[in-house]
């Protein structure tokens, strides 16, 4: 095996996208998705038993075209790795069944890692715009905001240690954009309708709240709260329905711009500043933005500028590497193996409640 270069194949099930992508060390070279989104959408949210469904039609079209657009071969790749968890059980399962029928059909060794430390691997893959090489500084954090997760991050050691800060203790922002967005009839996915109905709304129309921000929760930095650096976004999202309920009562028109404006401006602003916060307390001058909900305009804008306030520097990768995909998985898979990390080998099982701090599964 190459260990300073290897070829790695990495595949992503743990929702609705179907993901192979392939690395040469930490250079890119195809990152392939199949997204099964159109298939939720009359749900109104992702139904796991479609997503598991469409991960094996969806699988072995990818990979060939995943290698086909590389230019390589399964027999030329160094190492395989696969998204154990955190994620969908069933949709997890496809994508780790898959990984290792290939690994003992290929004989190639097997890596099960986090999706989430996976979202910040891949900010490891070289520049492809500007031609640069990357590399994660120390004193590195990740806010990683998605459909399924909302967290801050410290990076120890991209391969061994992840220290979770701070995390939603109930639903992730992306499942209120959707929630809300369902509210206020403007379909699904909600993140990218919230995000461009907003921008024809006032807000500061209507003051919702934030969630854990009150002093019993916050704590100071000598004392801290029991939720410094939590968030939560359910009483938001009822917030929101109580909301359109007053006006629909008055028989009123919705405002729907300014209520999705408004409904914005709190989700942001409560994570961009408790990040912020955990990022000061804990010496982090470099923090990356990654998952689905950082195409969100006003998140990258505001948690941009109190980075900046703070000099803090903010890594957001691009917007095609920032949704779930394979080529973060391969990435974290080529660190793991360029760090001598042993492989997983196939008697683990898929774990959709994965913690963090696990950033791949023994052998």
């Amino acid at each position: 095996m190459n260990r300073s270069q290897p070829l790695v194949l990495g595949i992503e099930s743990s929702c609705d996208e179907t993901g192979v992508g392939i690395v040469r060390g930490t250079t890119l070279l195809t990152n392939t998705v199949s997204s099964s989104m159109d298939e939720h959408v009359r749900f109104g949210g992702v139904i796991p038993e479609i997503a598991s469904r469409a991960h094996l039609d969806a699988f072995v079209p990818t990979l060939e075209q995943a290698l086909a657009d590389a230019g390589v071969s399964l027999d030329e790749v160094d190492a395989i790795a696969v998204t154990s968890g955190p994620g969908l059980a069933g949709a997890l399962m496809v994508g780790v069944c898959a990984a290792k029928a290939l690994a003992v059909a290929t004989g190639k060794p097997l890596y099960a890692i986090n999706h989430l430390v996976a979202h910040v691997g891949v900010g490891l893959l070289d520049d492809r715009a500007n031609g640069r090489k990357q590399e994660l500084p120390e004193n590195l954090g990740a806010l990683l905001v998605s459909g399924g997760h909302t967290e801050i991050l410290q990076i120890n050691s991209i391969t061994s240690d992840v220290e979770l800060l701070g995390s939603t203790i109930d639903d992730a922002a992306g499942e209120a954009y959707d929630k809300v967005a369902r509210i206020l009839g403007l379909g699904y996915p909600g993140g990218p309708a919230i995000d461009k109905v907003a921008r024809g709304g006032n807000p500061k129309a209507i003051r919702f709240p934030r969630g854990l921000s009150q002093p019993k929760y916050m704590g100071t930095a000598e004392e801290p709260g029991p939720h410094r650096y939590d968030w939560s976004f359910s009483g938001l999202k009822t917030a929101v329905a109580r909301c359109v309920e007053q006006f629909e009562a008055r028989g009123e028109e919705i405002p729907v711009a300014d209520i999705a404006a408004a409904f914005q401006e709190a989700v942001v602003d409560v994570i961009s500043s408790k990040a912020v916060l955990a990022c000061r307390e804990h010496g982090i001058r470099d923090v990356l933005l990654g998952g689905g909900v950082a195409a969100n305009s006003r998140l990258r804008e505001l948690t941009g500028q109190r980075c900046a306030s703070a000099g803090i520097r903010l890594h957001v990768p691009p917007l095609d590497l920032c949704t779930d995909n394979g080529a973060m998985v391969a990435a974290l898979g080529a660190q793991l193996v360029m760090a001598g990390v042993d492989p997983s080998g196939i008697g683990f099982a898929p774990d959709s409640s994965m913690p963090v701090t696990s950033v791949s599964l023994p052998g």
